[in-house]
């Protein structure tokens, strides 16, 4: 999957605002500016905030609200991510198709870089609650705000990453892979879809339906992942395929099998794509459309 398939005047926009967003310091903390950089402009499909500008757009918040909210989301993907590469957890060599943060920049650095972009992305979110003029727009910026919180917080993406890393060298059931990654990587879709819609002011069903199939879409995601995890290469993926095997985790692949887990792809898909009947117009279909190519993608 790549950009064209989704919006690419939206994803260029999105990298634009990025670029603006990561300023560069002075001389003596040059480096961590640099490493902030390096992998939040690394590329990617840029998910979560494509989502979150879709859905917002759809149901009638302007771009100027949803942009810091979709930029701030994507920082706070891209700290997890350097994070969890780090040796301490993953130790994954590439990321994106490069090598990791922490292997150019060294162990120090990533762990500061990654610290930057988290309190980047409250600042950018803090300050556009901070700007709104309308009462009721800046309720509706911090109830997003506190949202997207919760949702990378120890409640949610860092609860699934610690239960991760605990679980490692043993075999998981069902329900605890379920826990973990629904945490891991649920959580963040659920940021995006649902921060979109509690911007534009959506009325309650509407808000909860987001949110459900948001979660349904971050397990069909992960579980794809398992699968792309044994099929895939370095080529496609930017990333070594098949550590997860390397390092004795538990995944779906591994529970269900791989038609199995194939199948929980489409099934979970289906359910998503089923609650987002009340997304309208052509934002609507867009987030639509990426919530069923994320269960086909290669990479």
């Amino acid at each position: 999957m790549n950009s064209s398939e989704y919006d690419t005047i939206l994803w260029q926009k999105l990298e634009e605002e990025l670029k603006k967003r990561i300023t560069r310091g002075e001389v003596m903390d040059h480096t961590l500016w640099e490493a902030m950089e390096y992998s939040l402009l690394a590329g990617g499909k840029r998910i979560r905030p494509m989502l979150l500008m879709m859905t917002g757009r759809s149901l009638g918040a302007s771009d100027e609200l949803l942009m810091p909210f979709a930029c701030a989301l994507e920082m706070i993907h891209t700290y997890s991510l350097i994070h969890d590469d780090l040796p301490a957890m993953d130790n994954d060599d590439y990321r994106r198709g490069r090598l990791t943060n922490h292997k150019v920049y060294g162990g120090a650095a990533a762990i500061l870089a990654g610290d930057g972009l988290l309190n980047l992305a409250f600042e950018t979110m803090a300050d556009t609650v901070s700007r709104q003029k309308q009462p009721e727009n800046m309720a509706k910026a911090a109830a997003a705000m506190s949202y997207i919180a919760a949702c990378a917080g120890p409640k949610g993406m860092i609860a699934g990453q610690i239960a991760d890393m605990e679980s490692e060298n043993r075999r998981l059931d069902l329900s605890e892979l379920t826990y973990i990654e629904f945490n891991k990587t649920s959580r963040l879709l659920m940021a995006a879809m649902k921060g979109g819609a509690v911007l534009a002011g959506a009325e309650k069903p509407v808000v909860d339906n987001l949110e459900l199939s948001a979660g349904k879409t971050g397990l069909a995601f992960q579980i794809q992942d398992d699968i792309l995890d044994v099929e895939g290469t370095l080529e496609t993926l930017g990333k070594m395929p098949d550590s997860d095997s390397k390092s004795a985790k538990s995944t779906f692949v591994s529970l269900y099998g791989l038609e199995n887990a194939k199948k929980q792809v489409e099934s979970l898909t289906k359910e998503a794509l089923s609650l987002l009947n009340g997304l309208p117009g052509d934002e609507g279909q867009k987030v639509r459309d990426l919530v069923e190519s994320l269960s086909h993608r290669e990479h």
